[in-house]
């Protein structure tokens, strides 16, 4: 296990900062990579997230939160994974003004329920459909430096191949760590894809990533809209992974 920071502990009162934009990746046609650099940063733990905060000239303000998908490796610097929503009021602004040197202010981390820390322990599962990959591509980065020798394997459902956050590194990663499985759908594509399944997530797919795992996952995580998380947490119940150590997260209507 290699030696890593001290994960800070949530501060009692959070209070808004400035952050400066570092660097932004354009990583799907509809999302952005943004790495900031917070003013006061002491840490995170794998899983939370922050609120970012954007106020007009008028005085209007809209707020959003979003997770954090980078590890936390002390650096100082967090990655937020913005999907670009036409309607919406904050994405559309980073898509298209947003630019390296700006300030953003944030807030965080938030977060004690949907986080996961070395000591924790595995194996683990990890359902993740569309932009609910992002606090789980934290805990398999923390993983990968902390605890590589945890089993892990991550089930990730995307509509099409160009919606595949991180896929790159995904499908590095399950080619160069043994313990590590990964189990790629995309529910609105049929050309073939070498490492990527095709079709909804089922019972079949969470039975497959079950088998990859030498022994029933300690901890199962799923992230997604609130129809993917309901249909993922059946098929998990149904496969019989124990309801108390599902840990959800929702987004969207």
């Amino acid at each position: 296990m290699s030696s890593l920071p001290d994960i800070a502990p949530q501060p009692a009162r959070l209070v808004w900062q400035p952050a400066a934009v570092v660097a932004i990746t354009r990583e799907t046609p509809r999302v952005k990579i943004f790495r900031l650099k917070p003013a006061d940063w002491h840490g995170f733990t794998a899983g939370q997230h922050v609120d970012v905060r954007l106020t007009a000239p008028d005085g209007y303000q809209a707020e959003r939160s979003y997770s954090i998908g980078s590890a936390p490796d002390g650096s100082g610097e967090i990655e937020l994974v913005i999907d670009l929503i036409d309607e919406g009021e904050v994405s559309p602004f980073f898509h298209e003004v947003v630019e390296i040197g700006d300030e953003i202010e944030i807030r965080g981390p938030i977060g004690g329920h949907f986080i996961w820390r070395a000591e924790d322990g595995g194996p683990l599962l990890l359902i993740a459909g569309g932009s609910g990959l992002v606090p789980l591509m934290s805990m398999l980065r923390y993983r990968a430096e902390a605890a590589p020798e945890i089993p892990a394997a991550l089930i990730y459902s995307a509509r099409r191949r160009d919606d595949l956050i991180w896929c790159g590194e995904l499908l590095r990663r399950a080619a160069e760590d043994p313990n590590f499985s990964l189990f790629a759908t995309l529910s609105r594509e049929t050309a073939q894809t070498d490492g990527i399944r095709h079709g909804r997530i089922d019972r079949a797919l969470v039975d497959a990533a079950l088998a990859s795992l030498p022994a029933p996952p300690r901890t199962t995580f799923l992230c997604g809209s609130n129809p993917f998380v309901s249909a993922a947490s059946t098929f998990a119940l149904d496969a019989g992974i124990p309801f108390a150590s599902i840990k959800a997260e929702r987004y969207g209507g």
